[in-house]
């Protein structure tokens, strides 16, 4: 009997060894509004512009004032500037508070924000355009800047 369950056993481990792996998931189409329109092809080297995303924008200012950025830039609380976790320094966001409908433009020159649930933080100046200092958070959206060209 002994001899059975152990061959059983052996016989089902080189068959588990012989399986093939998990399948990855089929990438899904992308969505209609983030594909290019036609005739709309964006310009080599460019970043498309599109919808970003949305989710709670945070603001920082006094504590940091005067202190360097990631980029290298000295911050400054009263710019229009924001810190993002992955666009590139010097991108130009539009961000709408999504609670009263406010926007602003900001230029990313920093990394964050770190905490968990965060999309974006703003400098103190465009957190009272974005009408936010009260509360501290806003929700938001975030837009790639239209091309000034």
């Amino acid at each position: 009997m002994l001899g059975r369950l152990l061959a059983l056993g052996v016989g089902l481990g080189l068959l588990a060894g012989c399986t093939s792996r998990a399948a990855r998931p089929t990438p899904r189409p992308e969505p209609e509004a983030s594909r290019p329109r036609p005739g709309t092809e964006e310009k080599p080297g460019k970043e498309p512009r599109t919808y970003l995303g949305e989710g709670l924008a945070s603001y920082y200012g006094p504590g940091l004032h005067g202190r360097p950025t990631a980029n290298g830039e000295t911050f400054d609380q009263n710019a229009l500037t924001a810190a993002h976790r992955t666009l590139r320094f010097g991108t130009c966001l539009r961000v709408v508070n999504m609670e009263n409908g406010h926007s602003v433009q900001v230029r990313v020159n920093d990394r964050g924000p770190f905490k968990e649930g965060r999309i974006v933080d703003v400098s103190l100046e465009a957190a009272r355009k974005l009408d936010m200092v009260k509360k501290g958070l806003a929700r938001v959206r975030l837009y790639r800047c239209e091309d000034s060209g």
